[in-house]
């Protein structure tokens, strides 16, 4: 059973919550199911230092509502929290699992692109990308640089020089976010619908479906993936995790993401009050 959730708080104040979670906050708080704590947000991010507004006199379970850490990162902020009486739901390792895409691709198999993986910062053999893909991707091992300069995708007439040069343009990108290695990942026409993809988000909770929606800000009447593919994928190896399917441009579908349930957000016009019922009715 979950009994807390856990919020990053304002960077300002322990007392406030991240102004960017505010309405999963109120929400959580709404459904009178969850005592509601907060960690300071400066103070972890930047320091290290695990700092929150209170802690429960007893053990509890708990599910943390937050932004990404690194897997290290996140491992030492379990062990912390146990110190403290809140036993995070997601271990170290599921989130690791999640957060890195490599982990878990294997499983997908043809359901998802195909991807090569690379070291940081080693040169990548370009003419054997192209051999191998018609159109592709970068990333890390968890993000693109989406909606930045750098290219959504490469095709046959990028040169070896040329794309040695992005490379650099995506190291400064993720700056210290940087994580894993290299993703080259193929890359997928997907079918639009009045000028938006049609991507939706899955959230699996204890493993059962807890949520399909809509996720990449498209009409509200479009397909939805099919229910046996949703399904597929349902009993992986963590008890809080999602995974984003897209329709591609043919009318199949593909899974294009997966992650940890902890740090991934709701999509747009969700009901947030409805998902922390579901939060805690699945794991009740």
């Amino acid at each position: 059973m979950i009994d807390t959730i856990l919020f990053p708080s304002s960077y300002f104040s322990i007392k406030e919550v991240d102004e960017d979670l505010k309405k999963e906050y109120e929400a959580a708080k709404a459904t009178g199911l969850f005592d509601v704590i907060l960690f300071g947000y400066d103070k972890w991010f930047n320091e290290g230092k695990l700092v929150l507004n209170h802690t429960p006199d007893s053990p509890c379970n708990a599910v943390m509502r937050g932004w990404m850490m690194k897997p290290e990162q996140y491992s030492v902020f379990y062990e912390k929290l146990r110190n403290n009486n809140i036993n995070l739901i997601t271990t170290p390792e599921e989130y690791t699992l999640m957060h890195i895409f490599p982990n878990i691709y294997n499983v997908f198999g043809n359901d998802t692109a195909r991807m090569k993986i690379f070291p940081l910062h080693e040169e990548i053999d370009i003419e054997s990308i192209k051999k191998n893909f018609g159109k592709f991707m970068v990333k890390d091992f968890v993000k693109s640089v989406k909606g930045t300069q750098f290219p959504r995708f490469f095709d046959s007439s990028v040169t070896q020089e040329k794309f040695n040069e992005y490379m650099e343009v995506f190291y400064k990108y993720r700056g210290d976010l940087l994580t894993g290695g290299i993703c080259i990942k193929e890359f997928l026409d997907l079918r639009y619908y009045g000028g938006k993809t049609n991507e939706y988000r899955v959230f699996y909770i204890n493993n059962k479906i807890a949520s399909v929606s809509r996720n990449s800000g498209q009409e509200l009447y479009t397909n939805q993936p099919p229910t046996e593919l949703i399904e597929k994928y349902s009993n992986l190896a963590s008890r809080y995790y999602t995974i984003d399917y897209a329709e591609l441009s043919d009318g199949t579908w593909k899974v294009i993401e997966a992650g940890d349930g902890s740090v991934s957000g709701l999509s747009e016009n969700q009901n947030i009050c409805n998902y922390f019922r579901m939060l805690f009715y699945a794991f009740k």
